[in-house]
């Protein structure tokens, strides 16, 4: 269903703090030219938590109109009320989107047993595809391999972006909710050992600003090219590791800016990023190629 480099997008920003909707529009189109296979409005990425609801909403209908059918659009509608999650996923499903990801209920901690009957309230509400957004680092809570079977069985729930980095989990996860269910890794650095583990893409970070690269690296490991697929892979490296020296998406968006595509913005409590971090990701830009 989804599968290949799928880009956690970015929200572009004026130096003023409001959404750049001109800027955002461009760059969907733009990732899409360069072989993204799908776009994630919306996300951690895309600075949900501090977009108000109606820029929310407005962001996934831009990323839908651009999209025009061309790759799916996967629109971020988690939220730690459940009620609010319903509303994010019935706004996704009117504006157009093909799924919705829900992240893990953070702050408050719910049970086991709590994120189950969250996802399940949400999937019996909005007749949509669900991915689970599991990234516990940021949301605390870990849905178990054995929750997420349980809700496998749901016909609406169909995937998961898993952000543990627990090479371990796609394999139960596979063995657990059989290979129908969509496994996308949402971590860049193990993207690849992530697909050799049962996964079928990646929902990235770097692919903001290396969309063509992290889609090649994708299609040569879907088409049996290991080789090729692991020089890209290493190519990368320098990359994922400075987009991640600071909290996300502070140095992405200054990667963005130096390709001339936003502002480096983000909105407080994100602080811009300190000027070593400037350099080092310029540095990995540079050498990776995406800088002349």
């Amino acid at each position: 269903m989804f599968k290949g480099s799928l880009v956690a997008l970015i929200t572009p920003m004026r130096d003023d703090g409001s959404v750049d909707e001109k800027a955002y529009a461009e760059f969907v189109d733009w990732q899409i030219k360069e072989g993204t296979n799908g776009v994630v409005p919306v996300g951690t990425t895309g600075e949900s938590p501090t977009l108000s609801h109606n820029e929310h909403r407005r962001v996934v209908e831009i990323a839908i109109e651009v999209a025009n059918g061309r790759v799916p659009v996967i629109a971020g509608a988690g939220s730690n009320s459940t009620e609010e999650a319903i509303a994010l996923a019935q706004h996704a499903k009117e504006a157009g989107a093909n799924a919705a990801l829900i992240v893990t209920p953070y702050y408050n901690k719910p049970t086991q047993e709590g994120m189950f009957l969250h996802y399940t309230a949400i999937a019996d509400a909005v007749d949509l595809p669900i991915i689970i957004y599991n990234i516990p680092p940021r949301s605390v809570v870990d849905m178990s391999v054995e929750t997420m079977a349980r809700l496998a069985k749901h016909r609406n729930i169909v995937g998961v972006k898993d952000a543990t980095a627990n090479l371990v989990r796609p394999l139960h996860t596979r063995r657990a909710c059989g290979d129908d269910f969509c496994q996308l890794s949402g971590e860049d650095h193990t993207a690849l050992s992530f697909n050799a583990a049962g996964g079928v893409g990646c929902i990235s970070v770097t692919a903001n600003v290396a969309p063509r690269l992290c889609s090649e690296m994708q299609a040569a490991w879907a088409e049996g090219r290991v080789a090729d697929a692991m020089a890209l892979q290493n190519r990368l490296v320098p990359l994922h590791d400075a987009l991640f020296a600071e909290t996300s998406p502070g140095p992405v968006k200054y990667a963005a800016s130096l390709l001339g595509k936003t502002s480096e913005r983000c909105r407080l409590p994100l602080a811009p990023i300190m000027a070593p971090t400037r350099a080092r990701v310029t540095a990995a830009m540079t050498e990776v190629g995406l800088l002349n």
